[in-house]
């Protein structure tokens, strides 16, 4: 049986309970705290209204809609590969960029006094907007279908750069890139050189910041509080100036996906898609090799749900040996929820049964030779840190997660 059977085998044994396309939280509720209930997915937001911190001056809305297509003369001669593109995407058979992987950044070097972005979504998604180094304080929300928005206007003469930012997860819908513009009389020029240090970190809702934004512990899931720009990936990364690849779902395991029923592909399987809803998007690993990769998967494998977390060790190995055969040079990096307790669910022990079955994982591959495979603790959370929704980390618990593998990654890359 191929490893991929293997891992889809071990997920469908122990599968009841939570169902994740309904939007489930994805955390291990600590003790005493009552388990949160189910997520309905939240409503787009209108578009944002203002962009304070932009460069002024600028349109009345943040990003103002065009109409269904981008109609500068410019637009059709958009050429993808002066697209720097961070993350997975494929060039879909109507001549889009197509990407869902939160995290996903397009950025763009351009001379015009505008930028315009065609783009095609769900309507579900949200993006960051940085322009010539400056984060716009609001969100561009899509609309569903194809759209062209005005990401910038009114622009000083000289070189500009933005960059597009996907903040929601993959199970929200596909996103495309049709086209961008930068005025009837502006072009897009050849892309920045890359940074020369990459990270790939694969997880769950922890990793895409399932409501990072939100207000407390009680909200639950919607697509305006989560925001991967403020995840511990996204921290590390911009800390190492690398290139990141974020490959985060919430509510995925190793080998179970909270013991449900109806949700039984792991984490492991999705890792090797292009676009995750697409069974056929294989992703090409030869494409893209990271310097090093960060894996923080477990928390749902010891949910309560799931009855039955004695597969966790193997499937970890098992997943181990694939990473290590796509990316034979990279260090890998295991890392320890900071969800899991040994308190909750009380008497499971899920934190020292976690951390024994991801120890177990590393020493096997190192019995084997493999000396660049680490082991990374990540502190409990706690609520001097506060919670995003649903019991979720918060920006600071976030940010100390990406302090607590800085070292660790700085130590064994020179970094």
């Amino acid at each position: 049986m191929s490893w991929q059977g293997s891992i889809e085998m071990l997920g469908s044994r122990l599968a009841h309970g939570l169902l994740l396309a309904l939007g489930l939280a994805a955390c291990i509720v600590p003790k005493g705290a009552p388990s949160p209930p189910s997520a309905p997915e939240g409503s787009r937001s209108a578009l944002a209204a203002s962009a304070a911190g932009a460069p002024k001056p600028e349109p009345a809305d943040a990003f103002p809609l065009l109409g269904e297509t981008c109609r500068a003369a410019s637009t059709a001669k958009l050429d993808f590969s002066w697209v720097r593109v961070d993350g997975r995407s494929e060039t879909s058979e109507t001549g889009g960029l197509r990407f869902s992987w939160s995290g996903t950044a397009l950025s763009f070097r351009f001379r015009g006094p505008q930028f315009q972005l065609e783009l095609e979504d769900s309507g579900r998604n949200w993006f960051g907007v940085t322009l010539d180094g400056v984060d716009a304080k609001q969100k561009l929300s899509a609309y569903a279908g194809r759209r062209c928005y005005l990401v910038a206007n009114h622009l000083a003469a000289g070189e500009h750069r933005v960059t597009i930012t996907r903040l929601t997860e993959a199970m929200l819908g596909d996103s495309a890139l049709l086209g961008a513009n930068a005025g009837a009389s502006g072009e897009i020029l050849a892309p920045d050189a890359r940074p020369t240090r990459r990270l790939e970190v694969i997880g769950d809702s922890i990793t895409a910041a399932y409501g990072v934004e939100g207000e407390n512990r009680y909200c639950h899931f919607s697509p305006e509080t989560e925001n991967q720009a403020l995840s511990y990936a996204a921290v590390l990364a911009r800390r190492f100036n690398a290139e990141l690849s974020t490959v985060a779902w919430s509510g995925k395991g190793i080998f179970s996906n909270r013991g449900s029923t109806s949700d039984t592909i792991p984490m492991p399987v999705l890792w090797e898609r292009t676009l995750p809803l697409h069974d056929d998007s294989h992703w090409d690993f030869s494409s893209w090799l990271p310097d090093a990769v960060v894996i923080d998967l477990g928390t749902n494998d010891f949910a309560a749900e799931n009855p039955d977390k004695g597969p966790f060790a193997e499937a970890y190995r098992v997943f181990l040996v694939r990473v290590r055969a796509v990316y034979p040079n990279a260090v890998l990096f295991c890392a320890l929820s900071p969800l899991l307790s040994d308190q909750w669910p009380p008497g499971a022990h899920s934190r020292s049964q976690a951390r024994a079955g991801i120890q177990t994982a590393i020493d096997a591959l190192k019995r084997q030779g493999d000396a660049r495979v680490f082991y990374v603790e990540h502190q409990l959370t706690s609520d001097a840190e506060g919670w995003g929704c649903d019991w979720h980390p918060s920006r600071a618990t976030q940010a100390r997660m990406a302090d607590e593998l800085t070292a660790p990654l700085a130590k064994n890359l020179g970094w």
